[in-house]
């Protein structure tokens, strides 16, 4: 059985640096799963993509020799257990705020007796080239846990959920941070206190030992944030990226362009 390099990587406290698949499409997947990121992350929170779909993507991803991992759309037992019976290798679980839903998402994801879930299926252990029983034997190895950080309150119990035994990497979801941070009468958080949100993460990270990341929109911003010590990233996704070079060739060619590529 195949292991799991990104989440070796992150134990080994290298930078780990995909994207976001947002459009269900295995033949988008499989393209980007030979661009060259060590993982790609298929959307089912905030994508149309239906199960099969995900579990076609998955499979395309891994026969390509790149991680696919799955954000589920809560860190639920049941929606944990089908993202990996489907063939994911790892699972982001989306408004973690207390431990314990943190240890709920963690239990989901892990075989007992370490967690409850349940044994069958045989598709996850096709993406890993092993049999059923050594999947069952090694995937609670092998399988990454990222919890996701995407409010005050997530950020006042880091300490907490951070430290628990099977939580392999943290990822700031700034956008849902960020309204989340927003004054009972609307007003939003200053870039300033944004900022430090930001970083009283990366430092219950570093204080606990476990990688932290988020999204990121440019180059520039991963580079910026992997010096700081960020680990887990994600630059933009495939929609954007489509987008946004349409966008430039678009105007290159004088054409008439949108001025709301901001929704991507």
């Amino acid at each position: 059985m195949k292991s799991n390099p990104v989440k070796a990587a992150l134990a080994n406290g290298e930078p780990q640096i995909g994207t976001w698949l947002s459009l269900p499409s295995v033949f988008s997947a499989r393209l980007m799963a030979r661009v060259g990121f060590p993982w790609l992350t298929v959307d089912l929170e905030h994508s149309p993509t239906n199960w099969e779909t995900a579990s076609l993507m998955f499979a395309a991803i891994a026969d390509a020799g790149c991680v696919p991992l799955a954000r589920v759309p809560r860190g639920d037992h049941d929606l944990i257990k089908r993202v990996l019976d489907g063939g994911a290798m790892g699972i982001v679980v989306p408004m973690v705020d207390t431990v314990e839903q943190a240890k709920t998402a963690i239990a989901a994801a892990k075989y007992p007796p370490t967690g409850n879930r349940s044994i069958g299926g045989t598709i996850p252990a096709l993406n890993y080239q092993a049999t059923a029983g050594e999947y069952y034997d090694r995937a609670n190895d092998e399988t990454i846990v990222v919890l996701q950080t995407e409010s005050p309150e997530g950020i006042s119990n880091a300490d907490e959920i951070y430290s628990l035994p099977g939580v392999d990497a943290i990822f700031v979801g700034p956008n849902d941070l960020f309204w989340q941070m927003k004054a009972a009468d609307g007003t939003s958080p200053t870039p300033d206190e944004f900022e430090a949100a930001l970083q009283k993460v990366l430092s219950a990270g570093k204080k606990a030992g476990t990688p932290v990341g988020l999204h990121t929109r440019s180059v520039e911003e991963v580079e910026q944030r992997v010096s700081e010590g960020w680990q887990f990233l994600a630059i933009k996704s495939e929609l954007r990226m489509m987008v946004e070079q349409a966008d430039r060739d678009v105007r290159a060619l004088g054409l008439n362009a949108a001025d709301d590529l901001a929704r991507y």
